[in-house]
């Protein structure tokens, strides 16, 4: 009945992915969107508010809402920048800095089972083509 529908099988592929990432995740004690999140704060330290949320395609409050739940578990930290006192820069914590190598070899072995799973150039292919359709639709 969906066979052709892009929003049920890509709800339907997500939902099949939240899990793996989820267990790949669960040992840090973190969900996949806060994973991703502390990943990029981790690889630039000192992204703002705003660009952390445009670089992980999410909305500001859903940035905001994401950076609450790290700076609770003691991972991020955030700091004034000198503009109107609305935006933050954001840096990790040493707890954070800890489990960066962890948290990308957990990330690394999730897509590389996918990529077993799938056939690297069919990985590629099907990543290249959602990144296009998200930025076609978006």
């Amino acid at each position: 009945m969906f066979d052709h529908c892009l929003y049920f099988n890509t709800t339907a592929l997500a939902r099949v992915l939240e899990r793996e990432w989820t267990r790949a995740f669960k040992p840090f004690g973190l969900t996949p969107s806060q994973a991703f999140m502390l990943r990029a704060v981790l690889s630039r330290p000192g992204l703002l508010q705003s660009e952390l949320a445009r670089e992980l395609v999410i909305s500001r409050p859903t940035a905001t809402r994401s950076l609450d739940g790290l700076q609770k578990l003691a991972l991020i930290d955030r700091r004034a920048t000198g503009g109107d006192g609305r935006e933050c820069a954001v840096f990790p914590e040493s707890a954070a800095l800890a489990m960066h190598d962890d948290l990308n070899a957990a990330s690394g072995a999730v897509t590389a089972r996918l990529k077993q799973i799938l056939e690297p150039e069919q990985f590629s292919v099907i990543v290249g083509s959602l990144k296009e359709a998200r930025a076609a639709v978006g």
